[in-house]
């Protein structure tokens, strides 16, 4: 759907992630998606809450540049993994992901995401951490995790929403914040930007 479409929904998800799209589109809210290009590289002495801030707040920004209709309402989100205060992206390559988990085998470690949701007067971010406890790994198992390809374009080397999700025994927190966008909090936000609530869904019956 084009941005110039009157029918178009006023908000407007910057990701080109499908988990953030899927979860948005699970509690029923109509959005149109945009991918802007954010360069994600920290700065020197960055902490993890200050980078996905700051990350959060320049996708808002860059896809607002992106569009005709300024009036539209901006959700964008970053997450990172960190372990003893050392951020752990996506990981380049096989040998990356083995290196990342490896690190977190056995380990308790965070997942932190960074929501901003931008209007044209005005920015609201919020920062969500969750602990998510890895078990041991064998290198063999991790040998075979990274050999199912899923590891590559997650953050910490894993995806707990899916073949990942057999690695984790505990999490203390949101679960949709580990997957990428922690939907309590990104529903309150939107409810502030005045983002009409999805409508419920008929109720169930057997």
């Amino acid at each position: 759907m084009s941005d110039t479409d009157s029918a178009s929904p006023r908000l407007v998800l910057a990701s080109a992630s499908p988990r953030r799209r899927e979860l948005l589109a699970q509690v029923g809210y109509d959005f149109h998606t945009v991918a802007p290009e954010t360069d994600e590289t920290p700065t020197a002495g960055e902490t993890a809450h200050t980078l996905v801030d700051r990350l959060a707040r320049a996708k808002a920004e860059a896809a607002r540049r992106l569009l005709e209709d300024r009036a539209r309402v901006i959700l964008a989100a970053d997450t990172v993994v960190v372990l003893d205060d050392e951020i752990l992206g996506k990981p380049s390559s096989p040998a990356a992901a083995t290196a990342m988990l490896r690190q977190l085998s056995g380990r308790v470690h965070d997942v932190v995401t960074g929501l901003a949701v931008v209007t044209p007067s005005a920015a609201q971010l919020v920062t969500v951490t969750t602990a998510v406890e890895i078990r041991s790994l064998t290198d063999d198992e991790i040998s075979w995790y990274i050999a199912t390809g899923e590891p590559l374009d997650k953050a910490g080397g894993y995806g707990i929403q899916g073949i990942g999700g057999s690695l984790v025994t505990r999490i203390d927190g949101s679960y949709s914040n580990v997957v990428g966008l922690p939907l309590a909090e990104t529903v309150a936000l939107l409810d502030a930007a005045g983002i009409d609530r999805p409508t419920p869904p008929l109720p169930f019956t057997a």
